[in-house]
């Protein structure tokens, strides 16, 4: 290339690049997305950065354009660095002190519970929401953090960019128009949609549309339900009787059951105890499922009467709201308004054949299914569930924890250890397959033999020191020096006494005080 053509190059780059100044909006594109910053082409020579907690989730997209406030052209570290958050505050500022001159009401989110109040974001301003003006009672700051509310700006501090908002003279405001129009029209007996706002143990409180009421927890359903989350949620729009009302009061008393009749009036003669009956599930629990009979009435299959052979800690694995399914009935109590449903009662029960079936001491294979900090389970060949205890995969090696030995899935072979039937559980032993290498072990290592040992792991109560492959020793707290302990570490080597070897316990005790 010429030195002309590379000047001429040169200098066109050089047109290209914008003119920018520390303290300027500036429009740019997202090019880049690392683990804490964000690379932004702002048009210049080079790339700004942006820390990546100043991002929505939504926002984070590559070639996204947005704007940003250019802080300083070069750090310390010679970088561009830019401010999301500092340009939208420099934007929305001249909205805010506008609208708190003339009273217009503005769009937030409370984002943090703080002492006396919430921190509210108004248009990238950081604003201060006391308790005292929040007018969320009866509210659970969950269900308040990160939603959308109208407010009134009621102070503005020019010098510290902060303002205080009231939530409760925005409600006035807007319920002032809407309340006298509602109180005109409502009547009792009469059908209203309305929004739920908030739930709460007894009820939930209903916008009727300027006007809240409260659908008691008891006329939400002719079910009997725990709690009212199970039948609405917030924001759901639903449709309400006005049971009682009082102006001077301002309480509306509403209900939902009330639209239907009483499903349980005659429920002896629909459904029988020992018959088939087909339903939807319509809610999943941790202790069970709800499956619906007919419209208004719900049965419970407890996770104790899915299946016979598989332990059921997640009903939603196995079921999903909308399911049909078959099952029959075991009990009917119409005074409490339940019904009790069982899966398993349709099936032969295994368990019956299984003392039979497997006999102790006898050898099967299994797959390895789950686990818990004490054991695997093994789904043997019927589909009856075994457990192999962490203290019978090994014989001598210390298993912190059966994962450190089996993985899900993995075939295993196992000796049955014990069948109890009637409490539905089978011992299984991985190590049982194997002679019981204790008594020549106790022959090879006799009291007060030293052996060099390899540290394996330092816990409070000592040292374990690895003797040979998968044999461990505890070298008792008492038996060897704390500044030793001090700069021991997994994989050192020091020397060892014999001091106990208990073969009914499969224990080894060592002492580093030779």
């Amino acid at each position: 290339m010429s030195e002309t053509t590379r000047a001429e190059l040169e200098q066109l780059y050089n047109q290209s690049i914008k003119v920018l100044k520390e303290g300027q909006v500036v429009t740019g594109k997202i090019v880049g997305i690392k683990t804490k910053e964000v690379l932004v082409d702002v048009g210049f020579k080079s790339e700004g950065i942006v820390p990546i907690t100043e991002f929505s989730t939504a926002d984070l997209e590559i070639g996204r354009e947005m704007e940003f406030l250019l802080e300083t052209m070069e750090n310390d570290a010679g970088v561009m660095t830019l401010s999301r958050e500092k340009a939208i505050r420099m934007q929305g500022w001249d909205k805010i002190v506008k609208f708190s001159n003339d009273g217009t009401l503005v769009e937030g989110k409370p984002v943090k519970k703080v002492k006396g109040g919430f921190l509210v974001d108004i248009m990238g301003i950081e604003g201060f929401l006391p308790s005292s003006l929040s007018s969320f009672r009866n509210i659970p700051d969950k269900d308040i953090l990160y939603k959308i509310y109208k407010f009134k700006i009621v102070k503005v501090n020019n010098l510290r960019r902060s303002i205080i908002v009231s939530r409760r003279e925005a409600v006035q405001a807007e319920r002032d128009v809407a309340r006298g129009k509602i109180w005109g029209e409502l009547k009792i007996g009469n059908i209203y949609p309305g929004l739920v706002k908030a739930i709460t143990d007894f009820g939930a409180f209903i916008d009727l549309g300027g006007v809240d009421g409260l659908l008691h927890i008891t006329d939400m359903s002719w079910s009997k339900i725990s709690h009212p989350s199970e039948i609405v949620a917030i924001g759901d729009k639903i449709e309400v009787v006005v049971l009682n009302m009082d102006q001077a009061s301002g309480k509306v008393s509403l209900g939902l059951k009330q639209r239907l009749p009483d499903p349980w009036q005659d429920i002896a003669d629909k459904f029988t105890v020992g018959s088939k009956v087909k339903g939807k599930v319509v809610n999943i629990l941790p202790y069970g499922v709800f499956v619906e009979l007919e419209k208004g009435i719900e049965g419970l299959i407890h996770v104790s009467e899915i299946s016979w052979t598989k332990r059921v800690n997640n009903p939603g694995e196995m079921f999903a709201v909308g399911d049909m399914v078959e099952t029959q009935i075991l009990s009917v109590e119409k005074e409490s308004r339940r019904i009790s449903l069982s899966l398993k009662q349709l099936e032969q029960n295994p368990w019956l054949e299984a003392e039979s079936k497997y006999p102790v001491g006898t050898k099967v294979s299994g797959k390895v299914r789950g686990f818990t900090e004490y054991g695997a389970f093994v789904e043997l060949d019927s589909n009856l569930e075994g457990m192999i205890h962490v203290s019978d995969i090994s014989w001598t090696k210390r298993v912190g924890h059966p994962q450190d030995v089996l993985k899900k899935g993995q075939k295993v072979d196992v000796s049955i250890l014990s069948v109890d039937a009637s409490n539905r559980r089978i011992a299984l032993g991985l190590k049982q397959l194997q002679d019981n290498p204790w008594p020549q072990i106790a022959e090879k290592y006799p009291l007060d033999t030293e052996v060099t040992a390899e540290v394996a792991s330092i816990t409070e109560f000592g040292v374990f020191a690895r003797i040979d492959d998968e044999l461990e020793g505890l070298i008792y707290s008492s038996e060897i020096e704390k500044e030793t302990v001090a700069n021991l570490k997994p994989g050192d080597k020091l020397k060892v006494k014999i001091i106990k070897v208990d073969v009914e316990q499969a224990k080894i005790g060592l002492t580093a005080r030779l």
